[in-house]
């Protein structure tokens, strides 16, 4: 006997209305396969709470690895980022005899990160004996190990995202990479938290049993993301004659490509410049003790998480994804202004107002500049991967180099400071940390510069384009 428990009307209409991600869902995609989609995306989260954050701090202070043995690591993740156009194209004309394209590039990314975890904690157990005969063994092993987890990183994250973008709807993409996005910053919070309370009190054997469990989880998890997600067809993605060199030429003759990387490039240089001097700023201007400084991180996440939640519904609403973007760097200003002030007011409580703003506006831009890379895939379904790898490239390579440049301003411009080469006015701790934020924000203003021809691009495109629709999502395209 099946029991039906009815659902009053207004129970499904206002529920849809106002869970996050509820009209994310489609018959063709439906929220379960949704959900267990966005897994992929709470592992890149784990796996980067995992190198940017605890062990960072496990290998300088408990293991006393050397600073710039730590700065090595958490960079060649990076190096890998540029490449991920030659795999996204190579997602789009993977010439498997199964008749799959992206499955077979999200097991070979699981596959890396797991082997990247699994060696990852003994070789910076060797790493940290300096007078260890095997001191050499531990530093190939930990070469090794962040190679091959900043390769299943790249690969990974592309080929899940052009996945997300075969399976969605055209009026449902938007809000499906508004949802994919808050699984990151879910898995980088939920798992930094956990990070936290198993290493409280650190020792080797919780370090090992730590990182190898999340190898395991790395595994349960893409596998559980990737299982029947793309259809089985005939043999496909024949490779074209000119290869990759004639599918990038054609992807940057489209109109406004250019432009939208580089707007892409320097907006994602603006929010990402301050994350290197975020915390120091904090305790060495404002005086915050470690836990406050830490608890920053779940702060500009949260912001960004809110962020998410509010795009996909005010674009839902039908409001342009340039428009979004052109939001978030708006709003970035008075958000990075609060920062700067703090200092000088000595006002902790107007520092985290400015950091969740900058998490906040930083949220939105990403979101707008994504929609917008997944509108540009749909002029043609064998160029997703390409984008989408395009994309990513873009913006990790620009997050690495801004927070590189931003350690690397700091301290040039604290030295020339304090030395008095600036003026007497300007020996103080502040200035350097000013410059930075003062640098975001011409670099905002640039953006802002940049996203006025798309912009104007988009009120020229034919009335067809822009016709309301009872879910209006046709602005998810980007103009031309």
């Amino acid at each position: 006997m099946k029991l039906h428990i009815p659902v009053p009307r207004w129970l499904t209409a206002y529920g849809t209305r106002f869970m996050p991600f509820a009209d994310a869902a489609s018959p063709e995609l439906p929220m379960a396969r949704l959900l267990r989609l966005s897994l992929f995306q709470v592992v890149i989260g784990m796996v980067t709470a995992l190198l940017v954050g605890t062990l960072n701090r496990v290998m300088i202070v408990e293991l006393h690895v050397p600073a710039w043995w730590v700065a090595l690591a958490v960079a060649i993740p990076m190096v890998f980022a540029p490449l991920r156009s030659l795999i996204g194209y190579r997602s789009d004309t993977h010439p498997s005899a199964l008749g799959l394209r992206r499955i077979p590039y999200l097991w070979t990314g699981t596959l890396l990160l797991f082997g990247g975890l699994s060696i990852m904690p003994f070789a910076l157990l060797l790493l940290s004996d300096t007078e260890n005969a095997n001191l050499w063994l531990g530093q190939v092993g930990a070469c090794l190990a962040f190679v091959l987890v900043g390769a299943g990183i790249q690969v990974t994250q592309t080929a899940g995202m052009a996945l997300a973008h075969d399976l969605a709807s055209d009026d449902k993409r938007p809000r499906v990479v508004a949802l994919l996005y808050s699984m990151l910053l879910v898995g980088m919070i939920a798992s930094s938290t956990v990070f936290g309370l198993v290493l409280s009190d650190f020792s080797p054997q919780k370090l090992i049993q730590m990182v190898q469990g999340c190898a395991v989880a790395v595994a349960v998890m893409n596998l559980s993301a990737l299982w029947k997600q793309e259809a089985r067809q005939a043999r496909r993605g024949q490779r074209e004659a000119g290869g990759f060199a004639s599918s990038w030429k054609g992807l940057m003759a489209q109109p406004q490509m250019r432009r939208f990387l580089w707007t892409l490039a320097l907006g994602t240089m603006a929010f990402n410049m301050q994350d290197i001097v975020l915390e120091p700023y904090a305790a060495e201007i404002l005086k915050l003790d470690v836990g406050m400084t830490s608890a920053l991180t779940a702060l500009s996440s949260g912001g960004a998480l809110l962020a998410f939640l509010l795009s996909a519904r005010w674009l839902s609403g039908g409001l342009h994804a340039c428009r979004l973007a052109s939001l978030g760097v708006l709003l970035g200003l008075p958000a990075f202004a609060m920062v700067i002030f703090s200092g000088p007011l000595e006002a902790p409580w107007l520092f985290r107002c400015g950091v969740a703003g900058v998490g906040f506006s930083g949220g939105l831009f990403s979101v707008g500049m994504l929609v917008n890379a997944m509108g540009m895939g749909q002029e043609g379904a064998n160029q997703a991967g390409l984008v989408m790898g395009t994309w990513g490239a873009v913006q990790a390579t620009s997050a690495g180099a801004a927070m590189a440049l931003g350690g690397a301003v700091r301290d040039g411009v604290s030295a020339l400071a304090m030395s008095g080469a600036m003026g007497e006015a300007l020996v103080t701790p502040i200035t350097a940390y000013s410059f930075v934020y003062h640098l975001e924000i011409y670099l905002l203003f640039v953006v802002l510069v940049a996203l006025g021809p798309m912009l104007r691009s988009s009120r020229h495109q034919p009335a067809a384009d822009n016709t309301p629709s009872p879910t209006p999502f046709g602005l998810a395209q980007l103009p031309g």
